[in-house]
């Protein structure tokens, strides 16, 4: 099952824009996501996949007289909306290194089917699986994911290279003359998979931004941004931070800094996961005050330290409020 990672608002902000073009506004779209207007403009923005998936059943809803809406949609995205990812994808040596690049680190973008590669000598087809996905939005989400991926393959190549085919398990739909209008190719449906089918030779022509250096360095980030876009993710990311490289002396300003988002953004995200920093940090203190004090030696003033605060007696003060008692009596009692 494919690990849940919030998505950058970017992703909600190209669909917003899309159903505008149809007379479609933002609220409509936006109606039950509890994102807002102003959200869309937080480049630091981060969305639940739950939220995106109200968002595209707020645009079915809205704009059921378009064909092949979701294949349209698909091919709104640019390598450039996905940021670190599309990038990494930019940058490397062959169109076929670039996929398998996309599948290591396919939840950045917005795909909701899973993904993978099959090649032989003649062929590389990129396949998808949408049966994860809920049945009244699979064929929709399917087709939007195919419809990105024959976009960001025909970008990426940047020479005119092709995909051979578009393959579809289902029978043909109403709207597949409008799929082959979008993308110049005709779908083949009644197919044992989904797929969009390249040339092996044309997978291994040199892409002509490759860097080396740079692909290590995206490498990097892409696995950083995944990490930090995890379910769970900024509440549990500050605490990371905290309790690790940082220390409980950090500043929100610190921790800020080091996932790369403004401080005011930082207090949104946390606000929004039903916590604050000041709560992070003061329950991760308690929580270690109580396992120093009952499991080591250390003397209070090296707790006080352990724990960021700047002597012994802050420390004392904080410790009454939370138990009732100086840190000392407390040791007593657990026998340390």
């Amino acid at each position: 099952m494919q690990t849940s990672v919030l998505h950058p608002i970017a992703i909600a902000q190209v669909m917003v824009n899309f159903a505008a073009r149809y007379g479609v506004d933002a609220e409509t779209c936006l109606l039950g996501t509890d994102i807002t207007v102003a959200q869309l403009r937080d480049a630091d923005a981060l969305i639940s996949r739950e939220q995106e998936m109200r968002l595209i059943e707020n645009l079915i809803l809205a704009l059921p007289q378009v064909p092949a809406l979701g294949f349209e949609l698909g091919m709104q995205y640019n390598v450039a909306t996905f940021g670190i990812w599309g990038f990494a994808l930019r940058t490397s040596r062959t169109l076929r290194e670039g996929i398998e690049r996309s599948l290591r680190y396919l939840p950045l973008s917005t795909a909701y089917c899973r993904f993978w590669s099959v090649i032989d000598e003649h062929e590389l087809a990129f396949c998808a699986d949408p049966g994860a996905i809920p049945q009244h939005l699979r064929q929709f989400l399917l087709e939007r994911d195919t419809g990105t991926s024959v976009n960001l393959l025909t970008e990426l190549s940047l020479s005119g290279i092709r995909a051979l085919g578009l393959e579809y398990e289902g029978p043909a739909p109403a709207h597949a003359a409008r799929i082959e209008a979008l993308c110049g190719i005709a779908p083949r449906y009644g197919s044992t998979r989904n797929a969009i089918v390249l040339r092996r030779e044309d997978v291994e022509i040199p892409l002509p931004m490759y860097d080396a250096h740079l692909v290590c360095l995206l490498e990097d980030q892409c696995r950083a941004q995944l990490k930090r876009r995890q379910v769970g993710g900024v509440a549990g990311q500050v605490r990371q931070l905290v309790l690790g490289s940082l220390g409980l002396v950090a500043s929100i300003e610190d921790v800020a800094q080091h996932i790369s988002m403004a401080p005011r953004s930082l207090r949104r995200r946390l606000e929004e996961e039903g916590t604050s920093f000041r709560d992070i940090v003061e329950a991760e203190r308690r929580q270690l005050a109580v396992q120093l004090l009952e499991s080591t030696q250390m003397k209070l003033d090296e707790i006080a330290l352990q724990l960021g605060y700047g002597d012994t007696a802050s420390f004392t003060r904080a410790f009454r409020r939370w138990f009732g008692q100086a840190p000392g009596e407390y040791r007593k009692l657990s026998g340390k």
